[in-house]
């Protein structure tokens, strides 16, 4: 599907995934598609080695990557993963994604990733500082607050934040706080960022739940992934009358047909790190997860998740993206046919770089907002985002997902055409 030379050939990858994506956009892009080649192209992909110091004084070798999907509508602006499994086309994919997010939600940035193929629960908190500036130092000659905008992802949170604004600072002899976002609130964070994932997934999926007639209120909730943004996305959900009735991670996957007790379970992760062992719950196999009757099913672990065959055995109303690219191709045309709704990824978790954006702009006007202004205007955003594309669907009696490329592609080739070529 790609002419890159440096990427795999796996349909299943999560490159192959976006490219795929762009591909069914095509027809309803008019002249802009003669322009969609430069989507399939990132437009700079930085491989890096990151060696550390151990605590024992030997010497470890980590591969990491920078990708700048497209800038054509403002800086780079993505997360850094710390993951055994980060890879340049999972990298890349991330970037791309970032790059359609960006302009379906109408923000003024383009779309980067990053990330480390590393465990960082092997590592110590000395060791995991070292990596974080050794890398940022490595990346440091193409980020920059008005160049690409880090941000928090998988295995990476607010203090690896710190570390790289720390490290990228030193390196230009100023404090530049707009370097990254996700930041600490006494280092320029901004208020409501923790939750904006999470939140945004509620807000979009409430308001999808009642275009199809689906009440929130004493619905049956299913959801994968119960870190950040899915315990934050649960929670939300929970308070809203919702019954969350199987809850499953890396470590288990929990059921109860009268409703898991939600706050009990956030507490019990923040305690363990997992959910296995949580009282007054069955436990079911890992596959049986994806045969049970829901009204929701909320996605928020990792990619390519929703396979063909799994698509065929869902029992859902709405499938939720919290997670970035959990679906494939495939599986997607069959939740079409099933009439089953899913609210993609790049509207569905987009709260996270909406308040990112946020963040940034507070930190160059050093005026900063509370955390209730915060919630009202990332909800304004996302509900004004998700009607443009709820229009746009029915339009072109599309998917909600093409519908968001059809926005976010040609705000981004209308862009291209109209910067032009240089030199």
């Amino acid at each position: 599907m790609s002419s890159l030379s440096y990427v795999s050939t796996n349909n299943n990858s999560a490159w192959a995934t976006f490219l795929s994506q762009v591909e069914r956009v095509l027809p309803y892009l008019g002249d802009l598609a003669l322009l969609a080649d430069t989507l399939r192209h990132p437009k700079r992909a930085l491989i890096v080695d990151v060696p550390l110091e151990m605590d024992n004084g030997t010497i470890r070798h980590f591969e990491g990557f920078r990708v700048q999907h497209n800038l054509s509508r403002g800086p780079g602006k993505g997360g850094v993963r710390f993951h055994p499994n980060v890879t340049l086309e999972e990298v890349m994919a991330l970037s791309a994604w970032m790059t359609v997010k960006s302009a379906a939600l109408n923000l003024p940035f383009g779309g980067a990733k990053g990330g480390i193929r590393v465990d960082p629960r092997e590592l110590s908190e000395k060791e995991l500082e070292r990596l974080t500036r050794r890398y940022t130092n490595e990346i440091s000659t193409i980020i920059g607050p008005q160049q690409d905008i880090p941000a928090p992802d998988v295995g990476t949170n607010a203090q690896i934040m710190a570390w790289m604004m720390d490290t990228y600072s030193m390196n230009t002899g100023t404090t530049s706080t707009g370097v990254v976002t996700g930041k600490p609130i006494y280092l320029g964070g901004s208020l409501g960022r923790v939750n904006a994932t999470g939140r945004g997934v509620f807000v979009t999926g409430s308001r999808v739940a009642e275009q199809i007639g689906l009440t929130v209120q004493n619905c049956l909730l299913a959801i994968q992934g119960f870190g950040n943004v899915g315990s934050v996305a649960t929670g939300l959900f929970h308070r809203a009358g919702a019954r969350v009735v199987s809850v499953q991670d890396h470590s288990a996957t929990l059921f109860d047909a009268s409703g898991l007790d939600i706050p009990a379970l956030a507490d019990y992760q923040r305690q363990h790190g997992f959910i296995a062992g949580f009282p007054s719950a069955i436990q079911l196999k890992e596959e049986e997860f994806w045969h049970q009757e829901y009204d929701i099913f909320l996605l928020a672990a990792l990619e390519g998740v929703i396979t063909p065959e799994r698509a065929r055995s869902l029992q859902c109303r709405l499938v939720l993206e919290g997670a970035n690219g959990p679906t494939l191709p495939g599986a997607d045309d069959i939740l079409h046919q099933r009439k089953i709704t899913v609210v993609p990824d790049v509207i569905c978790n987009a709260g996270g770089v909406t308040v990112s954006y946020f963040e940034w702009v507070q930190d160059f006007s050093s005026f900063f907002w509370s955390e209730s202004e915060i919630n009202d205007q990332l909800d304004r955003i996302m509900r004004e985002a998700l009607e443009v594309v709820w229009q746009k669907a029915e339009t072109l009696d599309v998917t909600l997902r093409t519908a968001a490329y059809a926005v976010a592609c040609e705000r981004i080739l209308t862009a291209c055409r109209e910067r032009g070529l240089y030199p």
